[in-house]
C-alpha cells in the first residue's frame, strides 16, 4: 500500500512539475512585452507595471487561502477550482480590448494559479514518507526552473510572429493536466470536517500583506501604519475566534517559526539573482535586452538539471548537508559577483549558475525542513504560509534593491573596479555574501543547540 501510494505520488509530482513550469512561464512571459502593452493601450509606465505587480500580490495571498482550503476540502476539488479560474482569466485576457479588462484577466489568472504552489507542497507531504520528500520537493523546484528558463524563449518566439495577446494561450495548456490530477489524486478526506473558514481573519492577513508591500514599493509611511494596524487586528482575531484562519498554536511551534524566518531571509537574498542580474548586464556589461535573457538561461537550465540531485542529497545525507552545500555555492557566487562585477558576461553567466543551483538547493532544504515540523491538520495552511513568506520577502527585497541602486554608491569595499555603476552592484553583492555567512552561522548555532537538547534528553 505504501509503495503504491509512493508510485502514485511520483506520477503526480511529474504532473506538478509540468504545471509549475506553465505557471512560472505565465508570470514571466508578460514581463517582456510590457512596452508593447503600454503602446497598445497608451498608458503610463506606472499603470502597465500593475500587469505584473497585481499578479504577484494576489498570487502570494492566494497560496495561504488555498492551503487553508486544502486542509478542509479535497485537494482534487480545490485544485480543479483554481485551474479553471486560471484558464478563465487566460481566455478573458486573450479577448481583452481595454486595459481594465486585461488587468481583470491577470487578477483572475493569479487567483487561480495560486492553487498550484499549495498543491506542489502538499503532494510530497501526503504521498511520500519524510525520508523520501526531498526528491519530491526538488521535482517541484525543477518545474519552476524550467518555466524560468523557457519563459523568455517562448515569449520572444510568440511575439516574433503574433500579437502579444496570444501569450494568453500558453497558460491554457495547463487544463491538459486536470484529467491526470483527477486520475491519480486519491479520494482523500478533508482533515477538518464541518465548521466555517474565518474569512474575516483571512481578509485582515491579505490587507496586511498588501499594505506592507505597497508601503515599501511607494515609500508611504501611512500604508506601513495601516499594515501594522491590520496585523494587530489579525492577531486579535486568531486569538479570539473559535475557528481562526490560522491557529495561533502554529506560531508557538518554534521549529516552524524559525524555519519561516530563515525562509524569509533566504528568499530575500536569493531574489537578487533574478532581479539584479539583468540590471547588471544592462548597465555594467552594456548588453542589449535580447542578449540579457540569453546569458541568464544557462543558470536556469542548470537549476532544472541539478534540482533533483539536491532532493536526493536531502534524502540520503540530510537537510543540513544540503543546506551547507547550498550555502557554499551561494556565498561563492556572491563573492565572485562582488569581486568581478565588471567582468565579461560569460563569467557573470558562470557565476549565476553557482547562485541559481545554490538557491534551488537552499529552497529544497528549507521547504523539506519546514514540512517535517507540521502536524497533518496544519500541512495546507503551514506550507501556504511558507509560500507567502517567500513571496513577501522577495517583494520587499526587490523594493529595497531598487532604492539602493537609485541611490548609487561611491564607497569601494570589495570590487577590483572603481567605476560608480560597478561599485553599486559590487557593494550590494558583497553585503549579500556577508548576510549569507551570517545565515549559515545562525543555522550552525541552531543545529548545535538542537544536538545538545537531544543529548540531554537521551542522558
Amino acid at each position: 500500500m505504501i509503495e503504491e501510494n509512493q508510485k502514485r505520488g511520483e506520477l503526480l509530482m511529474r504532473i506538478v512539475m509540468c504545471t509549475l513550469a506553465l505557471s512560472a512561464m505565465s508570470v514571466l512571459i508578460f514581463n517582456f512585452v510590457l512596452a508593447d502593452i503600454q503602446d497598445t493601450f497608451q498608458i503610463s509606465t506606472a499603470q502597465v507595471s500593475w500587469v505584473t505587480s497585481v499578479y504577484g500580490l494576489i498570487y502570494g495571498i492566494g497560496t495561504v487561502i488555498y492551503g487553508k482550503l486544502a486542509d478542509r476540502y479535497r485537494l482534487k476539488h480545490v485544485l480543479t477550482f483554481g485551474l479553471v479560474i486560471f484558464a478563465s482569466g487566460s481566455l478573458i485576457g486573450l479577448m481583452s480590448q481595454t486595459f481594465s479588462v486585461l488587468l481583470f484577466a491577470r487578477c483572475l489568472q493569479a487567483a487561480g494559479a495560486s492553487a498550484i504552489p499549495a498543491t506542489a507542497m502538499l503532494i510530497p507531504l501526503r504521498y511520500f514518507p519524510p525520508e523520501k520528500r526531498g526528491s519530491a520537493i526538488a521535482t517541484a523546484f525543477v518545474g519552476l526552473a524550467l518555466g524560468t528558463a523557457l519563459g523568455p524563449i517562448v515569449s520572444a518566439l510568440i511575439v516574433s510572429f503574433a500579437h502579444w495577446r496570444w501569450l494568453f494561450c500558453v497558460p491554457l495548456f495547463i487544463l491538459l493536466t486536470l484529467p491526470f490530477y483527477h486520475k491519480y489524486l486519491q479520494e482523500d478526506e478533508a482533515h477538518q470536517s464541518g465548521g466555517t473558514i474565518d474569512w474575516i481573519g483571512g481578509g485582515f492577513l491579505a490587507i496586511t500583506v498588501t499594505f506592507l508591500l505597497l508601503s515599501i514599493t511607494n515609500g508611504t509611511l501611512l500604508l506601513a501604519v495601516g499594515s501594522a494596524i491590520t496585523l494587530g487586528l489579525f492577531i486579535f482575531r486568531i486569538r479570539s475566534t473559535s475557528e481562526p484562519f490560522i491557529e495561533s498554536q502554529l506560531f508557538k511551534n518554534k521549529a516552524y517559526t524559525i524555519g519561516l524566518a530563515m525562509a524569509f531571509l533566504i528568499s530575500g537574498i536569493g531574489v537578487s539573482l533574478y532581479f539584479l542580474s539583468p540590471l547588471l548586464l544592462a548597465e555594467v556589461q552594456q548588453l542589449p535586452a535580447n542578449w540579457i535573457g540569453f546569458f541568464m538561461v544557462p543558470a536556469a537550465v542548470a537549476s532544472a538539471l541539478m534540482g533533483r540531485k539536491g532532493g536526493k542529497l536531502a534524502d540520503t545525507k540530510g537537510n543540513p548537508f544540503l543546506f551547507y552545500t547550498a550555502s557554499g555555492l551561494l556565498i561563492g557566487c556572491f563573492f565572485l559577483l562582488a569581486l568581478f562585477t565588471w567582468a565579461s558576461p560569460v563569467f557573470i553567466a558562470a557565476f549565476l549558475i553557482l547562485g541559481n543551483v545554490g538557491q534551488t538547493f537552499m529552497m529544497v532544504a528549507i521547504s523539506n525542513s519546514v514540512s517535517m515540523t507540521l502536524a497533518k491538520k496544519e500541512e495546507g495552511v503551514g506550507m501556504g504560509l511558507l509560500a507567502l513568506m517567500n513571496f513577501l520577502s522577495t517583494g520587499m527585497a526587490v523594493g529595497v534593491y531598487g532604492k539602493v541602486i537609485d541611490l548609487g554608491s561611491k564607497s569601494h569595499w570589495f570590487s577590483m573596479n572603481v567605476e560608480p555603476n560597478v561599485l553599486t552592484y559590487s557593494n550590494i553583492f558583497f553585503v549579500l555574501a556577508i548576510l549569507h555567512l551570517l545565515v549559515l552561522a545562525l543555522y550552525v548555532g541552531l543545529a548545535k543547540v538542537k544536538q545538545k537538547k537531544m543529548y540531554a534528553k537521551n542522558m
